[in-house]
């Protein structure tokens, strides 16, 4: 493994596990007329977040590399913002939304990386999330 897909894919790690904690943080926290909608849509998100957090740990350790596992290793590789419960409903939303998007971003900038090594194991897991994150952004920008 290149250490730019290393480095690619510990940065995916900490930030799916990131977005995970932040989206059941708004799962618990989300209030008013859209509550239940939104609950149940946050929920459905952080479970296949949840899941993605494995498929990646497992991908670093079958490319022979370790995975970062503490929240000092994911805060200093994550991208994404901490959550913050006292927002509005749909400030939640485009927070989310937005971090979809930039989940993407750098899942499109890694695809290319293995690409280019013919990881084509890498590549699989790669796509299967950006089409997921995308659809994931699709509901939430829906949901405004």
């Amino acid at each position: 493994m290149t250490d730019a897909m290393k480095n690619a894919l510990r940065v995916l790690l900490a930030d799916t596990y990131s977005l995970y904690l932040k989206t059941q943080n708004y799962h618990w926290h989300v209030t008013g007329p859209q509550f239940k909608t939104l609950h149940e849509l946050f929920e459905g998100q952080y479970t296949d977040l949840a899941n993605a957090v494995d498929d990646i740990a497992e991908r670093i350790l079958t490319l022979g590399d370790k995975a970062p596992a503490t929240f000092k290793e994911f805060n200093e590789l994550k991208t994404i913002s901490d959550g913050d419960n006292s927002i509005s409903a749909e400030d939640m939303v485009k927070e989310l939304r937005d971090d979809h998007n930039n989940v993407v971003k750098d899942l499109q900038k890694a695809l290319k990386i293995a690409q280019d090594a013919g990881d084509e194991g890498t590549v699989a897991l790669l796509s299967e999330r950006i089409a997921t994150h995308e659809k994931d952004a699709w509901m939430l920008g829906a949901s405004l």
